[in-house]
């Protein structure tokens, strides 16, 4: 991952430190150090600003667990999570996909503050069970405060914040759409960034400046992804599929192979092969042709040089576009061969055909 330094796993998931993060363990080292230092001045040497790299520390933690909260729960529901990152604005759980019910989606939406909360309450209570008061009590009241904070913040209704994903959820029930659901939830969002701006400009503050930009970005781009999404939902495979394009007939001469091949000199590799009632069969390597003399081509049929197992996945026709592009972009293909049920040959999905529809749909919406 780019400015990404992987530090290892927690509960098999990939844990990630953004480089971003060294600022702001510097910044709340060097910021809570030296409150330490003037509120306790008994404090000497480097002790404030070690005390306020523990803190430091220890608030990305908090975050840590924030993130495990919601990655656990996801993967209660046996949804893979690919990573969890820590950054400039806190941590991300990168999941490999959505819950599959709004009750699913709510329930990870709220893992994560439910996780700052316990962690408040745990805090606060070892706060008030400490003998003494002191830097280190003053430490521990201030991770409790944060986790409180942390949890209050991530559930203004808003994406990409936790509320907005319970928003999210909510309106998905109600309304059985869960793309609407998104949108709504992005557009919240796109408002509380926008108020966050504003604010920061008449208080001339940096920080809601750049907390506002991220949420208001973020949300666009969820926006954005909720509309294609619905877009390639309205779709399936035999809308946009090339039929008869780059295959050969199972008994069909290796001439006949060649011939048909010269159109896609150099720009690919092999050709779908279908039987007599066109079922797709396999596939053809064109450098195979290379193994036959060029005077025995027009004898020698494809099924010669057969590989009757596609390197590929098939999909059917009447699936979805939008399952389709997860594929696509997971096995990282351009193209995808697409059969009835029966397992005949319809033709070749690309991936540039999608792109074109979507451009089209979505200019005419």
């Amino acid at each position: 991952m780019n400015g990404n330094f992987r530090l290892g796993s927690l509960f098999g998931i990939p844990f990630y430190l953004n480089a971003s993060w060294f600022l702001v363990l510097l910044l709340v080292t060097w910021t809570y150090g030296n409150g330490l230092a003037t509120q306790f001045p008994d404090l000497i040497g480097i002790g404030p600003w070690f005390l306020g790299l523990g803190t430091a520390i220890l608030l990305f933690g908090s975050v840590l667990a924030h993130e495990l909260g919601h990655s656990l729960v996801a993967m209660q529901q046996g949804i893979e999570v690919k990573s969890i990152t820590l950054f400039l604005f806190g941590g991300l759980a990168s999941l490999e996909e959505e819950s599959k019910t709004p009750i699913g989606a709510f329930a990870v939406a709220i893992a994560g503050p439910a996780v700052s909360i316990l962690l408040w309450a745990l805090l606060s209570y070892i706060g008030m069970m400490l003998p003494v008061g002191g830097p280190i009590a003053a430490v521990v009241g201030l991770l409790a405060i944060i986790n409180l904070y942390l949890a209050l913040f991530n559930m203004i209704p808003g994406l990409p914040l936790d509320g907005g994903n319970v928003l999210k959820a909510a309106v998905w029930k109600v309304t059985g759409n869960r793309y609407r659901g998104t949108r709504i939830a992005a557009r919240a969002g796109q408002v509380v960034g926008g108020v966050a701006i504003s604010s920061g400009i008449l208080t001339i503050s940096i920080w809601n400046v750049l907390i506002g930009w991220f949420l208001f970005q973020n949300a666009g781009r969820a926006f954005q992804s909720a509309k294609i999404q619905e877009e390639l939902s309205r779709y399936t495979a035999a809308d946009v599929v090339t039929e008869g394009y780059l295959v050969i007939g199972l008994n069909d001469s290796l001439r006949q192979l060649a011939n048909q091949a010269i159109p896609y000199q150099g720009k690919v590799s092999s050709f779908l092969v279908v039987d007599e009632q066109g079922h797709l069969v396999g596939s053809v390597n064109l450098e195979d042709l290379n193994t036959v003399s060029t005077m025995q081509w027009p004898k020698v049929p494809v099924k010669e040089i057969l590989q009757p197992t596609l390197s590929s996945p098939v999909v059917q026709s009447n699936q979805s576009l939008l399952d389709i592009v997860a594929l696509l972009d997971k096995e990282k293909l351009q193209t995808i061969a697409v059969v009835k049920e029966s397992g005949v040959l319809v033709g070749l999905l690309e991936k540039a055909a999608i792109r074109r529809l979507l451009q089209h749909s979505i200019a005419a919406a």
